[in-house]
């Protein structure tokens, strides 16, 4: 339908992944009822063969529950998931921005730092800081997380 530019990945699996359990029900409603039907044997390979006509199991299905569910994960991803990660990336854009020009850090460090004070609710742990920011104080650290504060959490 031309919503995306040709080559782009359309990030649909996020929302899959987030409804994984209805995912796997959407699957099973039209599979299970069909498993009894097949005849079947493992392989020596690990695989199955199937010892049955199973063609007219799989013809005219009705697919509409598995359509359904497709199109709320589309929906889900335009209106949700794009639209968080996008925000997510101009506060990224934006932090890194005010540590490059707060501080000197390797870029490396500027992403683990970001990284952290994300996973850690806007703190650096004094461990990591130990372990991974040992060249910056008290006070800058502050100074940082005020900043992540204010671009990631007040918005």
């Amino acid at each position: 339908m031309g919503y995306t530019k040709r080559g782009m990945i359309f990030p649909v699996s996020s929302a899959i992944l987030e409804r994984i359990d209805e995912y796997q029900d959407t699957l099973e409603h039209y599979s299970s009822p069909r498993v009894d039907l097949i005849d079947w044997k493992a392989t020596p390979d690990h695989n199955v063969e199937i010892l049955n006509d199973t063609i007219d199991i799989y013809r005219y299905y009705d697919l509409t529950k598995q359509a359904e569910f497709l199109y709320d994960c589309v929906e889900d991803t335009i209106e949700k998931i794009i639209p968080a990660e996008l925000d997510y990336l101009e506060k990224y854009d934006r932090m890194t921005q005010f540590i490059n020009e707060y501080t000197s850090l390797p870029d490396t460090k500027v992403d683990l730092l970001i990284k952290f004070l994300d996973q850690n609710g806007g703190k650096l742990s004094k461990k990591k800081k130990e372990k991974h920011f040992e060249e910056l104080g008290d006070q800058e650290i502050n100074i940082l997380e005020e900043n992540f504060e204010e671009i990631f959490m007040n918005e």
